[in-house]
């Protein structure tokens, strides 16, 4: 069998799941044959992990990317960088011939999302988007349920995603604490959301209204905290042993070997003090989504919860269907699992008309992100993939539609009007989705009735 050929570009924390796959899982079928990233440090440390796997690969600078390309000829692309450069890389891989996997979300803005479109139009490429929520297990059984018709064709949906005082506390003393690098949350997080209501739907957003704001993460918020002498970052502060966000990168190996013993080559913190002033990025936001189907969507998301996971409620013509999950605290690169759920935390109920509601045992999965990335790995990488009656995996069309919802948000913040999605891209297609209950189907009159009151029983 010949070997697909990957190089990866970007070498933060969340690729080495990309590098890990391709090395100790799939040898049989691909294989890593360049690496690339601005940070010679940590271009230096992948290289030097590869080499401990018996793997030698050719490592490039940021800017000797297309030299990459042109020297190790690969068949696709792993863009793993900052995602405000996705565009940049995405495009340019396919300009060069290249399929491109991208981790989500594909690109932060409009005008991002548009040169993708039409690059990969123009070029024909494949385009995959990583979106390894639709995999896990339990999320997969929501859309499983959906697509049976036990509630009908669904007319609204309650959704809200609550990050907790330590993940979601993290993307604020990242890169992501600026929406010039990563559209905010709205854009980097929601993104995961957004996309699988689409895809739990099957349908795509048309009107966008939101409103946001950082009531958590501020200057006053320290302030009220009593943290007077706070430093620019964690490394060093004076409140080290007072704040209860304090991290101290030298507790965790790998954000030690990865950013702190690497700041030298490009000067970026990754511990910067979460009430930082120079915070662009909203804690607080609320969205109001309308889909082609004619279905609604109330959306919530906050970053400074006492526990984290989401609840989710699907009203539909025959019922309601309620999910809830809760999920492990982690924030990126403290070693554990991120995302795996907690079984005693996550239920699914059906609630039919006229009848009583009921339980629904959950699927089950190991591995991060719910379990889902496992079974990611396998829709992604493996050149014979199973046949998937849920079509879970993305390209480029599911991976604009899902942005495309947060940066509408992110506008109708800015105007304080609601946004139309087709005011935003131009030339953009469905993806691929199932098939799902139609509203012009019959339905049924109840038989004996069950759920009612006796006073209201026939």
């Amino acid at each position: 069998m010949t070997k697909k050929r990957y190089v990866q570009v970007g070498l933060g924390d969340r690729s080495m799941m990309y590098s890990r796959i391709v090395t100790e899982h799939l040898t049989e079928y691909a294989e890593l044959v360049g690496l690339c990233d601005s940070n010679a440090g940590r271009l230096q440390l992948r290289a030097d992990w590869m080499r401990e796997q018996g793997v030698e690969v050719p490592t490039y600078s940021g800017d000797q990317f297309e030299q990459m390309i042109a020297e190790a000829k690969p068949d696709v692309v792993i863009v793993t960088t900052k995602d405000s450069a996705h565009d940049h890389y995405i495009c340019r891989a396919m300009e060069l011939g290249c399929d491109v996997m991208t981790e989500k979300p594909m690109t932060t803005d409009e005008s991002k999302c548009q040169r993708i479109i039409d690059t990969q139009r123009e070029t024909g490429r494949g385009c995959k988007v990583t979106f390894n929520y639709r995999y896990a297990p339990p999320r997969t059984q929501v859309k499983d349920l959906l697509m049976s018709g036990v509630i009908g064709n669904v007319v609204s949906v309650d959704f809200h995603w609550l990050l907790d005082t330590k993940h979601g506390a993290d993307y604020f003393r990242r890169w992501h604490r600026n929406k010039r690098n990563s559209g905010g949350l709205m854009v980097h997080k929601a993104t995961h959301h957004f996309d699988l209501v689409n895809w739990w739907l099957s349908t795509v957003p048309e009107t966008v209204y939101a409103s946001g704001a950082r009531n958590f993460y501020t200057p006053e918020m320290a302030e009220r905290y009593g943290l007077t002498e706070r430093g620019e970052r964690c490394f060093g502060c004076p409140e080290s042993e007072r704040c209860p966000f304090y991290m101290d990168m030298r507790a965790y190996p790998k954000l030690k070997s990865m950013y702190l013993e690497n700041e030298q080559y490009d000067g970026y913190y990754r511990d910067k003090c979460v009430f930082g002033a120079d915070i662009d990025i909203e804690d607080t936001m609320a969205v109001i989504v309308t889909y082609r189907s004619g279905a609604r969507m109330s959306y919530s998301l906050h970053s400074f919860m006492p526990w984290e996971g989401y609840t989710v409620a699907f009203n539909g013509t025959k019922g309601r269907l309620e999910h809830v999950c809760m999920e492990t605290v982690y924030f990126s690169g403290d070693g554990t699992v991120p995302g795996e759920l907690k079984p005693e935390g996550t239920k699914i109920k059906v609630f039919p008309h006229f009848h009583s509601g009921y339980e629904v045992e959950v699927w089950k999965g190991k591995g991060g992100h719910g379990g889902g990335d496992p079974v990611m790995w396998q829709h992604l990488f493996e050149p014979n993939p199973p046949e998937d009656k849920y079509l879970r995996a993305a390209d480029q069309r599911a991976g604009a539609w899902s942005i495309l919802t947060g940066v509408a948000a992110n506008r109708s913040m800015e105007c304080g009007q609601a946004v139309r999605i087709d005011e935003l891209v131009h030339g953009l297609a469905e993806p691929d989705y199932p098939p799902m209950p139609s509203s012009a189907e019959p339905l049924e009159l109840p038989g004996e009735v069950d759920a009612l009151p006796p006073w209201l029983k026939r």
